[in-house]
């Protein structure tokens, strides 16, 4: 896995920028998408998180790199939002028994597919009834250029039936594949293939 801690350390500039992922606010903006409470994995220095609890949210975040988790609590404290942000891996860690949520977000979790997989069992599991799960991350492509946006090893690239096998208590909404313009911060700018998807809890 990568050194997250001297990622964000070493840059001088917010690695996936100041904005919330895209995806992340369309799945928002639907008329049938309102949870009041969100896990964010994989929260990195907070954008996905704090903008979300700027909406009213009460969110839980979550990263593996406390260098990361520092800088989020900055800059939720210069927005004037509160997070509660925890650091743990996400290959080993565990919500308190008995705690949900309305929604979980996990945009760019970047590692090997058994921990990925883990982590959206968890995330489905942690939902209240009729509570959404999203996913957006980067796929295989056919012919992969060195323009790609995405990392090079296979097991870092999120395959669409692998994940629906681990969501199997989840009714999926929406799930595809497509060639998408990214725009944010220094690290994802450019063309690349993304897997989105969209799944709900049953109400009962």
């Amino acid at each position: 896995m990568a050194d997250w801690n001297k990622r964000y350390a070493e840059s001088d500039a917010r690695l996936f920028g100041d904005k919330p992922n895209e995806y992340l606010r369309e799945i928002m903006a639907r008329s049938d998408v309102a949870p009041k409470s969100a896990l964010v994995i994989a929260d990195g220095d907070g954008r996905n998180g704090a903008w979300l609890a700027s909406q009213g949210l009460s969110v839980t975040a979550l990263d593996i790199s406390a260098v990361a988790t520092e800088q989020a609590l900055e800059h939720d404290s210069a927005l004037g939002v509160g997070v509660e942000r925890i650091v743990a891996d996400i290959a080993d860690w565990q919500p308190d028994p008995g705690r949900t949520w309305d929604a979980a977000f996990m945009m760019y979790l970047q590692c090997e597919a058994d921990v990925r997989n883990r982590a959206a069992q968890i995330a489905a599991a942690a939902l209240n009834p009729g509570g959404w799960f999203a996913v957006e991350g980067f796929a295989p492509s056919n012919n992969r250029t060195r323009s790609e946006l995405g990392p090079g090893k296979q097991d870092l690239l999120y395959e669409r039936d692998v994940l629906l096998a681990a969501l199997d208590s989840l009714h999926v909404v929406e799930a595809f594949k497509g060639w998408t313009y990214l725009n944010e911060g220094i690290k994802h700018q450019g063309n690349g293939w993304v897997l989105r998807l969209l799944a709900r809890r049953p109400e009962a």
